[in-house]
């Protein structure tokens, strides 16, 4: 009964606009001016070759952007993404040099190595009490320093690798009005759709929410808090898995520090996307969207002479601050009529389900 409870208390207010909504909406519109501003300012910016580029380069970003959500909503972070997707990257390719195996057989092995180096955080975090932050700082580095150990310095090759592996990014199902819509993207976006349907409908998905917008009201509410925290992790490292696949398929020829400095950009995608790093709250949708507006930005900056690479690094860390106060701003303006709406749905319920409803008055879930 308790469970029901919480569940539904979480789901409250989804009738009315949800600052998910808001951020999306904004953040689409962002989107769109600056692909504006920038065909103004580069030529053939708007040509099927970029898209090609924006397409390809983004699967890994939303990749990891998804892996770094899946945490966040239950108020942790995960910040040994892109160790893991190094680990993933090197040891999958180091399997197919020796194997030659196809591609399906490939990605459930680096989804397989991402998974187990996920569950070593989500052990540490969930049932071993330390922080997130700590945890993945350290196995941040932990996981790098074995990929070097292992490799011993030396690089899996493009040419080691079967012939499909250096096609499999340029596969593409079909083409709209010269633009190429790749098999890599649809893939990442596949994943995205599936997560946001489970987030939004399943019960799974709810109590993620309810865990990460008030952790004590939950666990009073009988949710397994350790259980759903340690599966976020699993869950992030299995992405991150995944997202080592594409980076091997993309790169080729992978070295002992593939992936390094990918931790950023996730954070970065996840936030700018609406996803709140004080847990509870935001999208698999958004963290898409902030994805793609990274990585575009990312990639027209480079085009861009006159901007350094010092300064696309630090725009990154500015949008994270933007994205952070916009957060709070928002979640301030909602947070009481979250709380109001929340005690309405459940004073039918009794004056126990009135205080359950202190599980929605932190944040709220996505909706489909």
């Amino acid at each position: 009964m308790t469970e029901t409870i919480a569940e539904k208390a979480a789901q409250s207010g989804t009738r009315f606009l949800r600052p998910e909504r808001v951020k999306e909406a904004t953040l689409l519109g962002i989107i769109a001016l600056s692909v504006v501003v920038f065909a103004f300012l580069i030529e053939g910016y708007l040509s099927g070759r970029f898209f090609n580029r924006v397409t390809t380069s983004v699967v890994i970003v939303t990749l990891l952007a998804a892996a770094q959500a899946l945490v966040i909503f239950s108020r942790n972070i995960d910040l040994s993404v892109g160790s893991i997707v190094g680990v993933a990257a090197y040891l999958t390719g180091d399997f197919l040099a020796a194997t030659g195996q196809g591609p399906i057989v490939a990605m459930l092995v680096a989804t397989v190595v991402g998974a187990i180096l996920g569950s070593v955080n989500g052990l540490l975090v969930a049932y071993g009490g330390v922080p997130a932050i700590i945890v993945t700082l350290g196995t941040l580095a932990l996981f790098r320093t074995l990929l070097s150990i292992y490799s011993e310095g030396a690089n899996v090759l493009a040419g080691d690798l079967p012939p499909w592996v250096l096609d499999f990014n340029n596969v593409t199902l079909f083409t709209i009005a010269g633009f190429e819509v790749r098999l890599v993207f649809v893939i990442a976006v596949l994943v995205v759709l599936l997560l946001q349907f489970a987030l939004a409908r399943l019960r799974w998905g709810r109590r993620i929410y309810a865990i990460g917008s008030n952790p004590s009201a939950a666990v009073q509410a009988g949710l397994p808090a350790a259980s759903l925290v340690f599966w976020s992790f699993v869950g992030s490292g299995a992405l991150a898995g995944l997202a080592g696949f594409m980076f091997m398929a993309r790169a080729g020829t992978i070295s002992a520090t593939a992936g390094a400095g990918l931790e950023l950009e996730s954070v970065a995608a996840a936030v700018v996307g609406g996803v709140s790093i004080l847990g509870g709250s935001g999208t698999m949708l958004g963290a898409f969207l902030g994805a793609v507006f990274i990585d575009t930005l990312k990639l027209s900056l480079v085009r861009v002479p006159e901007v350094s690479e010092f300064w696309r690094d630090a725009f990154l860390g500015i949008l994270i601050l933007a994205a952070v106060i916009l957060d709070t701003l928002l979640r301030n303006r909602f947070n009481r009529r979250w709380s109001a709406e929340a005690r309405k749905a459940m004073e039918s319920s009794g004056p126990t389900a009135v205080g359950m409803a202190r599980v929605a008055g932190g944040g709220g879930t996505a909706d489909a």
